[in-house]
């Protein structure tokens, strides 16, 4: 499986997927990248995605920060942005629900939460799951919720890494 996104040129994730991009009223930014999966094992039901910042790990006070969790994806192209009017996959809470990320209510982080590294460049992973199912999750699950639902059912993995800027 291969998985690509415009938003990613040379290795370097564009300025608008993140804090020099749109955010909301939390200053979290929520414009999000477009990806494109290819080469899918025939038997794929649906793909599962999550967004991770493992350089936020000495700064965030010791954790991985989640950008992105989105489940039920059962398209092989997501447009840029598409995280704020997706009717037709769910999406889990990010990292700004957490004290670091300004304790948001839950519904404010179940969507895409953009790039913001606060000391230097970071390298975010993207990784896209084939999945032989559909999950049993709704809007605002956790990542380790998912993670749970899909053991058994991963077809194929794909891994996509851009770095962004502070």
């Amino acid at each position: 499986m291969k998985v690509t996104s415009s938003g990613i040129v040379n290795g370097i994730i564009q300025d608008k997927y993140g804090k020099r991009g749109e955010c909301n009223a939390l200053g979290m930014p929520i414009c999000s990248l477009p990806l494109s999966i290819e080469e899918a094992p025939e038997e794929t039901r649906s793909f599962a995605v999550m967004i991770d910042d493992k350089d936020a790990f000495p700064v965030s006070g010791g954790f991985v920060w989640v950008h992105w969790v989105a489940a039920n994806i059962c398209k092989t192209e997501l447009k840029e942005n598409e995280s704020q009017t997706a009717e037709d996959f769910v999406q889990g809470v990010n990292s700004w629900l957490s004290i670091q990320g300004g304790s948001h209510p839950a519904e404010s982080c179940s969507y895409y939460g953009g790039m913001a590294p606060p000391d230097a460049p970071h390298i975010y992973d993207i990784h896209v799951y084939a999945l032989d199912t559909t999950l049993d999750l709704k809007n605002g699950f956790y990542m380790n919720e998912m993670y749970r639902k899909m053991k058994g059912h991963i077809l194929a993995e794909a891994v996509i890494s851009g770095e962004y800027a502070n």
